[in-house]
């Protein structure tokens, strides 16, 4: 939780200063196009803190330089000090996207579309998607048309960067002129970069297994970190981790000090925090059920009939317990957040109290998602509901 930065009160400034280092400190934000009630990445932050204000993300990517987008296991928003680090990433995308991507577009045609792309850009300046249209046909792959995948593949391998965003649109330029030389231009070997992304990831979650090492930058191969752990397994300390979930102990490792330090660290505020989808503390789907005994999916691409929840259904936490999930919307054009159903987990007693904690993180939410109103509908309160398919799919 403190590694998370759900530990520090959460009126707490958090303005430019304070956002680039909550953003460092977690590592990346994940981006995320749903907007039920607001993105995921202004989400996550103001989970952090209710002072989190939008604009203020923008400055730091769009004028400052000091984050940028890039792909950690999805597209996320990263300090733009790690940008030497996420060379070698480039470096591997262009092998694997280009097989993958010019099998696609045509073995003669792709080369040809990334040249043209990059010299336009070059010449004309920043550029949509939508400036390409009708140059090519689409191919319906994706419903991308050809510059579009150019587009895309310059950027995940490092040509191009987003310079902003309009309506949610990205805006692509050449990197050296979105990321600033400082830390475009320095370059770290392959060991220095292993070294970097398995201390990095070990700093963040604490306690880990090799496989969430590997997959928490989604930077290294597992043999990467197998090797890095045989080489350091001296320093390493061996913990034996108690699961929430009922299953066995599981054998992890940290970094000299992190069990003292996750001992002494705050008990998180004892307060509702209802949570994005995407929160980094939650983003491991089988780490989070081993934690916290709680087990989530996102129904967004479940038909709606099979849906157990509801199309986008938030985590609801108190303390350091997950509580319940909020099937809420926020409709614009009645100027409402709507709840309509929040699930107690099993165990957890719908008393005044937590009725109470739930209803004023209801209304930050409001505030934050800039509605006038909260609308509760009939019957909104549930009770707990865990199907023996979504159980026996969290055990396997």
């Amino acid at each position: 939780m403190s590694l998370q930065g759900l530990c520090g009160a959460p009126h707490r400034a958090m303005r430019k200063p304070e956002l680039a280092t909550a953003i460092r400190d977690l590592g990346f934000v994940q981006v995320d196009s749903i907007n039920t009630v607001e993105r995921a990445h202004h989400h996550i932050l103001f989970a952090r803190s209710q002072t989190y204000r939008q604009r203020d993300l923008k400055t730091l990517i769009e004028k400052d330089g000091d984050l940028f987008e890039n792909w950690t296991h999805d597209a996320s928003i990263i300090p733009s000090a790690f940008f030497p680090y996420w060379r070698h990433r480039f470096a591997r995308e262009k092998k694997r996207l280009h097989l993958r991507w010019k099998d696609h577009f045509g073995k003669e045609g792709f080369d040809g579309d990334l040249d043209r792309v990059l010299d336009r850009i070059a010449k004309d300046g920043p550029m949509m998607s939508r400036d390409f249209d009708g140059e090519k046909p689409s191919t319906g792959w994706w419903d991308w048309h050809p510059s579009k995948a150019a587009l895309e593949y310059l950027w995940r391998t490092g040509d191009l960067a987003i310079a902003r965003r309009e309506g949610f649109q990205k805006v692509y330029d050449l990197t050296e002129r979105v990321i600033p030389d400082c830390h475009r231009k320095p370059a770290v070997d392959h060991e220095a970069f292993v070294d970097w992304a398995c201390r990095g990831a070990f700093a963040r979650l604490g306690i880990a297994t090799r496989g969430e090492i590997a997959a928490f930058w989604a930077l290294l191969t597992p043999q990467e970190v197998d090797e890095w752990i045989a080489a350091h397994r001296r320093e390493l300390v061996t913990v034996r981790v108690e699961t929430a979930d009922g299953s066995k102990p599981r054998v992890s490792l940290a970094l000299p000090g992190t069990v003292e330090a996750v001992a002494a660290a705050p008990e998180p505020p004892d307060r509702m925090r209802i949570l994005s989808p995407f929160d980094p503390l939650l983003r491991d789907r089988n780490r989070a059920h081993r934690l916290f005994n709680f087990f989530y999916r996102i129904e967004v691409f479940v038909p709606e009939a099979k849906r157990q929840y509801g199309y986008y259904v938030f985590p609801v936490m108190r303390g350091d317990a997950i509580v319940g999930r909020i099937d809420m919307k926020a409709l614009r054009d009645e100027d409402v957040l709507e709840i309509r159903a929040f699930w107690p987990e099993p165990g957890v007693r719908l008393s005044k109290l937590l009725l109470s904690k739930l209803e004023a993180e209801l209304e930050r939410v409001r505030r934050f998602s800039g509605v006038a109103g909260v609308k509760f509908l009939d019957g909104w309160l549930r009770g707990p509901l865990r199907p023996a398919a979504l159980a026996a799919q969290a055990a396997s």
